[in-house]
């Protein structure tokens, strides 16, 4: 495993256009799922997630990616479909073995979220072997 040394305030974003598969109500499953049009809130997770993840893209060795570990965020406003959606990530720390960001997002129109994320870094190996061994347990 690396010993990352990354420098605090260092940033990265990610941005999307809104389409369809990113509204909450893509996620509407089954008759009774009601969730509105706008962007969803999983799907803004995700961006800030990959702009964390881009922060230590350049810090990996090979073999190695970075993986979420815990999210806490705030969604603060509804965004359309067809809007630009930037999620930014800026390095803060360490705790322990955990890459600690601040994280934000906003849109055409202003902030939509923001909260704190953790992440670890691991190799591939060993976080596929992980899952294939949990596919075994099922």
């Amino acid at each position: 495993m690396t010993s990352v040394e990354l420098a605090v305030n260092s940033t990265a974003s990610a941005r999307l256009t809104v389409t369809q598969s990113d509204l909450a109500n893509a996620l509407n499953l089954e008759p009774g799922d009601a969730f509105p049009p706008v962007f969803a809130t999983s799907r803004m997770v995700a961006l800030m997630e990959l702009a964390a993840a881009r922060v230590l893209r350049l810090h990996l060795r090979a073999g190695e990616l970075s993986v979420g570990v815990s999210v806490d965020v705030i969604h603060m406003a509804a965004t359309p479909l067809g809007a630009t959606v930037t999620a930014t990530a800026r390095f803060v720390g360490r705790d322990g073995k955990l890459f600690l960001f601040e994280v934000s997002a906003t849109d055409n129109a202003g902030d939509i979220g923001r909260g704190t994320h953790k992440r670890a870094i691991v190799t591939t190996e060993r976080l596929v072997a992980g899952a294939a061994q949990r596919g075994a347990r099922a």
